[in-house]
Formats: structure tokens, C-alpha cells, sequence
């Protein structure tokens, strides 16, 4: 299935306002602000904002962080640098890095941390080979993972978690456990908007997106994070690889590491692994039996990096 390419769904499947109505999690004003979103050029949409938020002329960017810092209340008091005019670009404000003590991590070193700050979408158990989208609703690890069998396998009956990441918040992903990366694949697909609503509204909707399935080989075994493209965000980047997708590839793209003559990546827990330029969502993968999320990981938390989410099953 690696080679296959990318075959976007029909519009007779996105409009498809049957699949399970009596079940349906979403309001009717969900639907009304989502099922419009399926019509927008969501790459050629991305593209042009990843340029506007790329303009260095001064008033501009300085009008354009200062309004949304007010329009999204953001908390700037953690930024290494809190003055709007200090970044070159919207998109350098919108990856700001935190200052050094502004997440601290925990003092037990088998903790798993939330690698984001955030709100949680689900978290869970993964029951069989399905995991939770919203009530009433579910999506299949083989659609999430690209059809790779062996991945499938790896994470059927194990854990998950969901993370949203908001406009206002912190928009760096660091690594939950310390991990050894093994191979990424990039899956090409559209850019839905990832907020609530939406999820609640559309089918399938984080196997529709694009993303970027990070497998690392960690001390509680295998671990997915798996980044979530969404409109606006069609630049997903990696600390190892730049940006996922600069070229706007329709087929599945499978990279390994750490192998003869491949790059090796190693990352201890907290350290930064990636970055979303605008908000989107990360899933978290564990395997069966190797870890247990902590009782207060329920949805509609909110979360911040650092803050232990997780413990090896064994404790």
C-alpha cells in the first residue's frame, strides 16, 4: 500500500448525511459551520496564508499579532520574547518559543508528559483497531495509519490520546518519553478544520487530513505521534526534517531511520520535536498493556506541556 496514491473521497461521501443520523453526535450548527468547509481549496487556501503570515513589512505584522493576540486572549507572559515587535514575521510569533522555566517537567523520570499545551479531544483504550473521533463516532487505526499492516498490529487494543491545540496556545510538539525515532510516513489528504465542531460534524475527519505518523521506539515500546494538518496548516514541520510536505505530494512517502547509512534520531523526554503553523491536533499511539493514562485525562481538559498525562502500567 505504500506506493498507492492519494484517491480524495467523492463528493457523494462527503455529503453522504446518512451515515448513522440516529447516533449523530453533532448539533445541527455544527454541521452548518463544517459541511460548507468541504467545497474550500484547502491546500491553495494554506498556501496563501503560510505567505501572509511569512510578511516581514512592519505594521503589518505588527496589526496582525497584536489583533489576534486580543481576538484569541493569548497569554504572552510565558514567550521568551512578549513584544509583538520583536518577531519578524506572524509566523515566528506563532511558534514563539516559552521560556525555559515555563514548563517545568515532573520529577519522576518514567512520568508520560503532554507533549502540547492543549485541551483533550479523547483519550483512552483503543478498542480492537478503533478509536473514539466523538460521541457516537469512531475511525479505524488502519485509515489513521496508512494502511500499514504492521502498525495496525502494533497498536490494536492499546491506548490513545487525542490532543487539540487551540490558536491561543503554545504550537511546538515536544516528546512525551524519551524515544528513538524509526521511520515517519507522510499521508496526503485535505485540510478540515480540526476545531470541535468539526469534529463532531465529519466522519473520519483526522483519517481525511493530512499528517505526518511518527513511529519512535521508546522505553514503554512502541509509540505513535501521529501530527494533524488542518486548514491553514498545510506546513507541519519535524526538528529532523523541516517541513512534511513542501511540495504538495499526493502519494504516501515512507522515511526510515536510525539504519545503514540512514539518519538517526534520538530525543529525550521534553525535547522538541515538531511544530504545527497554525493550530491543529496531535494523537498519541501506545501499545496494549504498556501504559495507562492518568484518571484526570478526560475530555474537554485542558493540558499543558510538561503536565504528567500518563505512567508505565506496572505502576
Amino acid at each position: 500500500c505504500w506506493s498507492r496514491s492519494f484517491a480524495p473521497p467523492s463528493l457523494t461521501q462527503l455529503f453522504d448525511w446518512r451515515i448513522h443520523m440516529s447516533d449523530h453526535p453533532a448539533s445541527f450548527l455544527d454541521r452548518l459551520k463544517s459541511w460548507p468547509l468541504v467545497l474550500l481549496p484547502h491546500q491553495l487556501l494554506s498556501r496563501l496564508v503560510r505567505m501572509v503570515t511569512r510578511w516581514r513589512v512592519a505594521w503589518f505584522k505588527n496589526a496582525l499579532i497584536n489583533g489576534f493576540i486580543r481576538l484569541f486572549d493569548v497569554d504572552m507572559d510565558d514567550a521568551v520574547a512578549p513584544d509583538a515587535g520583536s518577531y519578524t514575521n506572524f509566523n515566528d510569533f506563532f511558534t514563539r518559543p516559552l521560556k525555559p522555566s515555563a514548563r517545568p517537567l515532573p520529577g519522576s523520570a518514567d512520568a508520560i508528559i503532554s507533549p502540547v499545551d492543549g485541551r483533550v479531544s479523547q483519550a483512552g483504550p483503543v478498542s480492537g483497531d478503533r478509536l473514539i473521533q466523538a460521541k457516537g463516532r469512531d475511525y479505524t487505526l488502519e485509515a489513521l495509519l496508512g494502511g500499514n499492516a504492521d502498525h495496525v498490529a502494533q497498536f490494536a487494543n492499546g491506548n490513545f490520546a487525542t490532543l487539540y491545540l487551540s490558536p491561543r496556545d503554545y504550537h511546538r510538539i515536544h516528546m512525551p518519553c524519551p524515544g528513538r525515532l524509526l521511520e515517519t510516513t507522510y499521508i496526503p489528504g485535505r485540510l478540515f478544520s480540526v476545531a470541535p465542531h468539526t469534529v463532531r460534524a465529519l466522519p473520519g475527519l483526522f483519517t481525511r487530513n493530512e499528517r505526518l505518523v511518527c513511529l519512535f521506539d521508546t522505553p514503554l515500546g512502541p509509540m505513535a505521534l501521529i501530527m494533524v494538518g488542518a486548514i491553514f496548516v498545510s506546513c507541519m514541520e519535524t526538528v529532523w526534517g523541516g517541513v512534511a510536505n513542501p511540495r504538495m505530494g499526493l502519494k504516501l512517502e515512507q522515511t526510515l531511520f536510525g539504519q545503514a547509512g540512514a539518519q538517526s534520531v534520538a530525543l529525550d523526554r521534553g525535547d522538541e520535536m515538531g511544530r504545527f503553523n497554525m493550530g491543529s491536533t496531535v494523537i498519541l499511539l501506545f501499545e496494549e498493556n504498556r501504559m495507562n493514562w492518568t484518571d484526570d485525562l478526560q475530555t474537554g481538559t485542558a493540558i499543558r506541556l510538561g503536565q504528567v498525562i500518563g505512567q508505565p502500567a506496572s505502576q
